[in-house]
């Protein structure tokens, strides 16, 4: 399915799938990425509610094209077990520290609320996200684990993350996947390679629309 977008209308990364943009290895990760499981294979029932709930309060999705699976990828990497190769001193391992998160994420929502998080109206999730966004949570249900570390070293970096790595994602903002093999020639300020999208601005949307139905 074709995603089009009001700032590159007309353009469609997927376009880019059998042309010289994009070599072999490139179309097997996208594939990957596309495959994307939608049941959980890491994850319970209950922390797959909950992080679907998270998922949804920090990267609300447009609702003009397909959603980016962005619970199932990050499921799915911790299925695989795929760490960064570093991380913070006082935060535990990737997987340990989501099954806290997440299960703390559901203690903190009853002990306020009585309902589990996902089953809270988006205001109380917003809020209590807030708190811990801003270092304001210390529970024993953390299990040591700071609450604001893991919310800007895994949530915002994990969930960014792997939304901004999916197709869907980059056609919204006209990334055209990875410069290799193609590479780039029009290296000047504010030229474009005709495999590049066009932005649309007052005035051009037509033609921004016309060019970037011929991009590949």
């Amino acid at each position: 399915m074709s995603t089009h977008t009001t700032r590159y209308p007309g353009y469609d990364v997927l376009r880019k799938r059998d042309t010289p943009s994009w070599d072999d290895v490139t179309r097997k990760v996208i594939e990957q990425r596309l495959e994307t499981p939608s049941d959980p294979r890491f994850l319970d029932a209950v922390q797959w509610r909950a992080l679907q709930a998270l998922c949804a309060c920090i990267i609300p999705q447009p609702v003009d094209r397909p959603p980016v699976p962005l619970a199932g990828m990050l499921d799915t990497r911790l299925h695989k077990n795929e760490g960064d190769g570093f991380r913070h001193a006082r935060l535990p391992p990737l997987r340990e520290a989501w099954r806290i998160g997440l299960a703390a994420l559901d203690e903190e929502s009853r002990a306020r609320h009585g309902l589990p998080f996902a089953s809270l109206e988006r205001s109380a999730q917003e809020a209590l996200l807030t708190q811990i966004q801003h270092g304001e949570l210390s529970s024993s249900v953390w299990q040591g684990m700071d609450p604001q570390l893991f919310f800007t070293q895994r949530v915002l970096p994990d969930l960014a993350g792997a939304y901004y790595s999916h197709p869907y994602a980059w056609n919204d903002i006209g990334f055209g996947g990875p410069a290799n093999p193609r590479g780039y020639v029009r290296m000047y300020y504010d030229r474009r390679d005709p495999w590049e999208a066009v932005e649309a601005t007052p005035g051009n949307a037509h033609d921004a629309l016309r060019k970037n139905r011929r991009v590949r």
